[in-house]
């Protein structure tokens, strides 16, 4: 399932050719949406994205893990991680065309 990896750039492009703004305005809007998006993780604000889904920061404790090569017990210290989770529209989407794929291959 590999394929083209989506860029700012890719992103700045589609809003040029959907919006019909420049090119540097398309580049500056998908760069103040970013902005906006992980200021608001930042703050430990979580940030929902209407039929695409929701991001947000979760708080790890500190617990103790192994080193995979030795099976030396590590110690892995508190962090903070960001969580996507999907909305039920994004994975019904994204499984219809997985469906329509490997139809097409019989």
């Amino acid at each position: 399932m590999a394929g083209h990896t989506v860029t700012r750039a890719d992103l700045s492009e589609a809003v040029y050719q959907e919006v019909g703004l420049s090119r540097n305005e398309s580049a500056e809007l998908v760069e103040s949406v970013l902005n906006e998006v992980s200021g608001a993780l930042v703050r430990g604000e979580m940030v929902k994205i209407s039929s695409f889904g929701s991001f947000a920061v979760r708080q790890k404790g500190k617990r103790i893990g192994r080193n995979p090569k030795t099976g030396e017990e590590v110690p892995i210290l508190p962090r903070r991680v960001l969580v996507f989770r999907a909305s039920h529209v994004l994975k019904n989407r994204i499984n219809q065309t997985l469906l329509n794929v490997s139809s097409t291959d019989s």
